[in-house]
């Protein structure tokens, strides 16, 4: 089990630090949809087949899934901000391969190594646990959760307008400048966390996981081209589960993983992950209907023939309000706690998906589907990595966010394949083209509703948290905060720590530790030496401190709930007492 090196109060950081990683997350998911508006001409830019040119868009969903739970655990041992950076660079070099070639295999190239930029979702949410203080921290993490389905909401019409005017080439130029200009605001403007994990890179894990995921989504994305039946789907979804079974039997044994999976296991976390997966599910749905309602000819007696930008405007607001939903995920959070929070945005989406079902014969009224489903995924998406952080330690919130993230993906990539298949078998052919049916988008509609009535389920048996335990992202505003402090003063562990003489110790690092061992929050004595540590959760602890030129360790044995203070005296290592 890996522990934290350094544990220090919430710093002071700009004002901006949260606006320039949201950023950096919403320039991440303009990669996932930049070449939506051109997918059609993909095989006539590139000269290749049609089957071919999928693989430009399945290498970044691939190199995405991978990066994603590996740059988390990098971040969590060398500096979330230097992943980060590393993440975007990663990018850049990729847009400017992609934007010099018209070749297929080069272009694939660029593509994953565009990819490979996901990782900045979790990077940006472990910076933000580690740095800010609480009454900012349950906004700042929705707003940087919501910036996956930010950007790829505002990418559609921006890149429609791009390619509908420019050469289509442009869209990589613009990408790369993008991630130029979010390196550099990142290197202003954001510190590094001063957290760390222990141990080292588990490279055997990283590549089983990497074997696993490619083996599992691959077929999944190329299904409906090889066909579900063919061996070698059957095949590859059979290798996938030995691999991954191979895998987690090898995590379950090494000293510091890649992925915990006893902390992924727990109920929290285990449900947290697979509602993340109905999300993606929903999430994906609307953009893969909408635009195509949208730009089908009139003339089949259904479709609303707009124009490619048209189209992409009336779903942008999917994106915009998923942006806007963050300060009010705050407030409900703070009020009601992310598990209620994650319920109303289900609820929204499985709404918003109900009436889709009759509003789709005006451009009007795609844009009140657009609204609606943007308020429901912000608020879940906001939700979820409240819940992550809120079961995981500290020094594992870059790994867990980065499986959270991860499960998303998946979620995407199931819902792309399974509404392809689903529009491509109700599918009508006029004129020798198969054109999508009202009645393939309505199936399409009720999957999407079907995951999120799955999601609900899975929501109503995530554990009800104490409201002490979930106060560092609640508050959302500095009465809130305010208030929290006070309420850990009085149910959290207090005391002083004590030097040889009898003197105070000021700066004394004091760890809490749960039965489990695991390290369960820390602080650094004040100058008197007094001490407060905040109660996760009911249970026996163990309070450790130690100083710099004073004793080996003290350590005491207490109890949540104990109201007794807690003098931990260096002169006596090793000495237990039972509260």
């Amino acid at each position: 089990m890996s522990h934290t090196t350094t544990d220090e109060p919430a710093r002071r950081v700009s004002g901006a630090t949260v606006p320039v990683l949201a950023f950096a997350g919403i320039v991440v998911a303009v990669m996932q949809t930049l070449l939506v508006p051109v997918i059609k001409d993909l095989p006539r830019l590139l000269d290749t087949t049609p089957s071919n040119a999928t693989w430009v868009l399945t290498s970044t969903l691939l190199s995405g899934a991978v990066a994603t739970p590996i740059m988390g655990r990098l971040g969590d041992l060398y500096g979330k901000r230097r992943m980060l950076i590393a993440s975007l660079a990663v990018m850049v070099a990729g847009a400017l391969v992609s934007a010099f070639t018209d070749a297929l295999l080069p272009m694939i190239v660029g593509r994953t190594f565009q990819g490979f930029a996901m990782g900045a979702i979790p990077l940006g949410i472990g910076l933000m646990r580690d740095m800010l203080p609480r009454e900012r921290l349950g906004s700042a993490m929705a707003l940087m959760s919501s910036s996956i389905g930010v950007g790829g909401g505002l990418a559609l019409p921006a890149a429609a307008l791009v390619a509908q005017h420019t050469d289509w080439h442009a869209l990589f130029y613009g990408a790369a400048g993008l991630g130029v200009l979010s390196i550099a605001l990142t290197l202003l403007v954001v510190p590094e966390s001063p957290l760390r994990a222990k141990g080292s890179f588990d490279l055997p894990g990283a590549l089983g996981l990497s074997a696993g995921l490619v083996l599992f989504l691959l077929p999944i994305t190329k299904g409906s081209d090889w066909g579900w039946g063919s061996a070698t789907t059957l095949g590859l979804f059979a290798a996938a589960v030995v691999v991954l079974l191979l895998w987690g039997l090898m995590e379950l044994r090494v000293a510091a993983p890649l992925v915990d999976l006893r902390t992924t296991a727990r109920r929290e976390v285990l449900l947290t992950n697979l509602a993340s997966i109905m999300v993606g599910v929903a999430f994906y749905v609307v953009s893969l209907v909408l635009p195509q309602l949208l730009q089908l000819p009139s003339a089949t007696g259904y479709g609303l023939g707009q124009s490619m930008i048209v189209a992409g405007l009336c779903v942008a607001p999917l994106g915009l309000t998923m942006m806007f939903t963050a300060p009010v995920y705050a407030r409900l959070s703070a009020r009601y706690g992310p598990r209620t929070t994650l319920i109303i945005g289900l609820l929204v989406i499985a709404v918003g998906y109900g009436g889709g079902l009759g509003l789709m014969s005006a451009a009007w009224q795609t844009v009140v589907t657009s609204v609606l489903l943007g308020a429901g995924i912000g608020l879940a998406y906001s939700s979820l990595p409240a819940l992550i952080v809120g079961a995981v330690p500290a020094s594992e919130t870059g790994a867990a966010n980065g499986l959270n993230t991860l499960m998303r993906s998946i979620g995407t990539s199931v819902s792309s394949a399974v509404i392809g298949m689903v529009l491509a078998n109700t599918s009508t052919t006029v004129g020798g083209v198969a054109i999508p049916t009202m009645h393939g988008f309505r199936v399409s509609f009720l999957i999407a509703t079907g995951a999120v009535a799955a999601g609900l389920v899975l929501a109503f048996f995530l554990p009800r948290r104490r409201p002490e335990a979930t106060t560092q992202l609640r508050a959302s505003s500095e009465e809130d905060a305010n208030l929290a402090r006070a309420e850990e003063a009085l149910r959290g562990f207090r005391g002083r720590v004590l030097a040889a003489d009898g003197a105070p110790v000021a700066r004394a690092k004091v760890t809490l530790i749960d039965r489990h061992g695991r390290q369960a929050g820390a602080t650094l004595t004040a100058g008197d030496g007094s001490y407060t540590l905040a109660v996760p959760a009911e249970g026996p602890y163990v309070l450790a401190a130690r100083a710099a030129g004073h004793g080996p360790l003290a350590h005491a044995a207490t109890h949540a709930g104990d109201e007794r203070p807690v003098d931990l005296d260096l002169s006596l290592p090793g000495d237990t007492v039972s509260a």
